[in-house]
């Protein structure tokens, strides 16, 4: 029986859905069956039925959830212990960050950070929220800057920092890309290039969002995970993408960032932006960083 499985096991008793706890796990669904059939194989124990439209816990599934759930937190209490305490005797500091926040905050938030503390090195690691989060919890990473998930874990804690205005990225050939603002309802028959929703379900619900505002749907042409790739896929002409104003600083020619004109008055929707970290675990050198940013948070909001 490994810890692995365990989880696995746990994901999808709360997801029900093989697909949905598979993603949530950073792994293909085929992975996770077999964590779970190992793990059945090992007890001697069916703990899940499951047919081609449905999943549920057996009875010795129920039974022994809770138990299995309470395992997992001791071991990431140790995990997260044994972390505590190997960083009080270091001077290293690895952040973790989504892109379009890799793009606009690190760049001027590090330059301020190594002027302040030349003792503490930096290591960045950047990926989406979904695969931030378990290696905060795992120990990897000391803090994340994150888009705060709808189900938050409890051992997290999540501080909120600022909002990323949405613009309209436009190949600079085409018809918009000279303008100084434009309407959601000038993108109606646009094809438009958005991040898949498993992994981005923020960038991809501000879009269809933008859109519902304005009694309209978005005409979907292309979806991309990647922000890099969305924005590359705008340079070739192929669409136009909804995208942070940092994704601006991203090094891709041909593209315009327009921003959005709002309907009478009406608030922007906007994406927020968290410092993420293991809660009740000390660290000196995260807690300097932060320090450092909420010094300089306002001009980092201006912005964003």
């Amino acid at each position: 029986m490994e810890i692995i499985q365990l989880r696995c096991f746990v994901a999808v008793a709360e997801k029900l859905h093989f697909g949905r706890a598979a993603q949530s796990l950073d792994m293909l669904p085929a992975s996770l069956g077999r964590y779970i059939a190992n793990l059945e194989d090992s007890l001697g124990v069916r703990l899940i039925n499951r047919t081609t439209r449905h999943v549920a816990l057996t009875a010795v599934g129920a039974e022994l959830l809770d138990e299995v759930r309470d395992l997992l937190h001791r071991v990431e209490n140790i995990e997260a212990k044994a972390h505590n305490i190997d960083r009080l005797d270091s001077v290293a500091l690895r952040v973790g960050s989504i892109d379009s926040a890799a793009a606009g905050l690190l760049p001027p938030l590090l330059n301020f950070f190594k002027t302040e503390r030349p003792d503490i090195e930096v290591t960045l690691f950047e990926q989406k929220t979904i695969r931030l989060l378990p290696r905060l919890l795992s120990g990897r990473l000391d803090i994340a800057f994150v888009r705060p998930p709808d189900i938050r874990p409890d051992r997290i804690v999540f501080r909120p920092l600022l909002n990323e205005t949405p613009v309209v990225a436009v190949p600079t050939s085409h018809r918009l890309a000279n303008r100084d603002r434009v309407k959601i309802e000038e993108l109606a028959e646009e094809p438009l290039i958005v991040p898949d929703r498993g992994s981005r379900p923020h960038s991809h619900d501000l879009t269809i969002q933008l859109f519902a505002e304005a009694g309209l749907t978005a005409k979907i042409a292309q979806i991309a995970e990647e922000k890099q790739t969305i924005v590359n896929i705008v340079s070739a002409g192929l669409g136009l993408a909804i995208v942070p104003r940092w994704a601006s600083r991203f090094a891709v020619g041909n593209v315009k960032f327009v921003p959005i004109e709002t309907h009478g008055g009406q608030a922007m929707s906007k994406l927020s932006l968290a410092a993420a970290w293991v809660r009740d675990v000390r660290d000196p050198a995260r807690d300097a960083l932060m320090e450092c940013l909420v010094h300089h948070l306002e001009e980092f909001q201006k912005s964003a």
